[in-house]
């Protein structure tokens, strides 16, 4: 037996055993010590399941940046509009064998005249571009949109000769009524659109597509807080009016409407937060048949928008 034989060698002799003969020696402390549960297969650098998760991570983050990057505007409406307007855009898709108008030939026309790429797709692969929307065989791809400053809107309104005009969105989330405000303030004189950086919609290709390219006529500006940025401009003169089912004036009252004044449009739900009608001078209602009990954002602010104009109309002749 190893260690006991009688043969030559076979036993250690006295002196020479590596090591210490007595005690650790403080070896243990160098002792290989646990790493803990074994990791998930795609958390082991060079697993095959990490390699996968790897690369469909790559993926996610490649689609996200090409979303964040471009919008699609869809329909022959908006997107004649929008190029009519000039805004920037970097491709327009024609789906392949769609019947011809005229807004079909103009959107070609105008897209090749500014350099802007043409390109002909299958249905199906428009279909797949839009996330199915309705784009009658037509799509613009258009540029992260570009917001102005809160300062630009009175350089504007300066710049105009006019009183000044600018409406500011409290709360209101959905891109539609955020287009059609827009469409709304360009239509009837207004400076401006400002929204706050938070629990907000923004220009998206559904606010492109419902502003029918407005959003490039009139400069949209976002405020860090909305509150703060509404009390800046009462500083500079301006009359803050809020719109409110409970206000202290009805729209027809509305003897404010040719003085320098920013429309505040609350969302349909809750209206105006607590703090932006404390920023308010006065609080404005529209006057409604019995049994209606709101308007929707975009409604009402077109509504007071134009009375709005009608009033600085009238004042103007006399």
């Amino acid at each position: 037996m190893a260690g006991n034989s009688q043969r030559r060698g076979a036993m250690r002799k006295a002196g020479t055993k590596k090591g210490a003969v007595v005690g650790s020696g403080g070896q243990r402390r160098k002792a290989l010590q646990g790493k803990g549960p074994t990791p998930k297969a795609e958390d082991r650098p060079g697993h095959a399941a990490n390699r996968r998760a790897n690369a469909t991570a790559k993926r996610v983050a490649g689609r996200t940046k090409d979303k964040q990057a471009n919008e699609l505007v869809a329909g022959r409406n908006p997107v004649v509009e929008c190029l009519r307007a000039g805004i920037p855009a970097t491709a327009l898709y024609v789906a392949l064998g769609i019947e011809t108008d005229d807004r079909v030939a103009d959107s070609v026309r105008m897209a090749a005249d500014r350099g802007v790429s043409v390109l002909e797709v299958s249905r199906p692969e428009l279909d797949r571009l839009t996330a199915g929307a309705m784009h009658q065989g037509l799509a613009l791809q258009v540029p992260p949109f570009e917001y102005a400053h809160p300062d630009d809107l009175l350089e504007a309104a300066r710049g105009s000769g006019d009183a000044p005009l600018i409406v500011a969105l409290d709360g209101v989330t959905d891109p539609r009524n955020l287009g059609a405000v827009i469409r709304s303030a360009a239509a009837f004189g207004a400076n401006g659109v400002l929204l706050p950086q938070r629990r907000s919609a923004g220009i998206t290709a559904v606010a492109w597509r419902t502003s029918a390219g407005t959003a490039a006529k009139i400069p949209v500006a976002v405020a860090t807080n909305l509150t703060r940025q509404l009390r800046s401009f009462a500083d500079d003169g301006l009359m803050i009016v809020g719109l409110d089912a409970d206000g202290t004036m009805e729209l027809d009252n509305l003897e404010l409407a040719t003085s320098p004044l920013v429309v505040v449009v609350g969302s349909e739900g809750r209206g105006l937060t607590r703090l932006v009608r404390e920023a308010c001078d006065a609080t404005v209602s529209i006057p409604m048949s019995a049994g209606v009990e709101s308007l929707n954002a975009s409604v009402a602010a077109g509504v007071v928008l134009a009375e709005v104009a009608r009033r600085r109309r009238t004042a103007g002749r006399i």
